[in-house]
């Protein structure tokens, strides 16, 4: 994965430079922009492998850039914003950001997400009818799930749930995409229902439900399934 090409739109020059610095010695080509239309040209100009977009920009913000290249492309999106900046983030979200990182950030972390989302965009063209992840297999063609090599009991709409979360792994989903997804447009301002499935779902699937390692929580925004982390303990 490396020398994949990373785009970064942010109107902070230091925050591009530390970034171009420091990717580019990880071994990514990288490529910068500091306003949303500047993003969007060099987006046409470059075909990056990923883009990372600050959400306050001058001119066109990053929720814009964002819903833009969602209406030609899938290349994977991490969003930058300010702490407590909840509302911004689930908009990014929801215009078809992948994920999101908030100021300051640690560059082992953004690296972490950056090689989670190059792995994902090139898996999502061979999707598998079993899905693995540490003692747990998922069989989509027979709608089982396994833990242990013991079979785990799903209602058909626990099922339905972690199969979309599954679906999308490594992305952070808003709770307004869940409930969309698998209940219906009626559902989406149904947080609190999710809320008791996603218990639900964890006391069946998680070795320690309190401490969830497969489905995990980011406040205020939605959840997110983990597939790389350590599942063994």
């Amino acid at each position: 994965m490396q020398g994949a090409r990373i785009l970064v739109v942010d109107d902070e020059p230091q925050i591009r430079r530390s970034l171009q610095v420091n990717l580019e010695g990880k071994g990514y080509a990288v490529d910068t922009a500091e306003t949303g239309e500047r993003g969007l040209a060099e987006f046409l100009n470059r075909r990056p492998d990923v883009m990372i977009v600050d959400l306050l920009l001058p001119g066109i913000d990053g929720v814009e850039v964002t819903h833009r290249i969602r209406e030609s492309s899938a290349v994977p999106i991490i969003v930058l914003s300010a702490i407590g900046d909840e509302r911004r983030k689930v908009e990014a979200l929801e215009a078809g950001a992948d994920d999101y990182m908030t100021k300051p950030f640690g560059m082992e972390e953004l690296l972490a997400r950056i090689r989670s989302l190059l792995r994902r965009a090139a898996g999502a063209q061979s999707a598998q009818p079993v899905f693995v992840a540490g003692k747990m297999c998922v069989n989509f063609d027979r709608r089982e799930v396994t833990l242990d090599d013991k079979p785990v009991k799903l209602t058909p709409t626990e099922y339905d749930l972690l199969k979309y979360l599954i679906e999308h792994a490594g992305k952070v989903l808003t709770h307004r995409m869940i409930l969309q997804a698998v209940w219906g447009e009626a559902y989406v301002d149904q947080a609190q229902y999710l809320r008791v499935f996603i218990g639900q779902l964890r006391r069946k699937i998680e070795r320690t439900p309190a401490r969830p390692s497969f489905i995990i929580t980011d406040p205020g925004v939605g959840y997110r399934f983990c597939a790389d982390r350590d599942h063994a303990s």
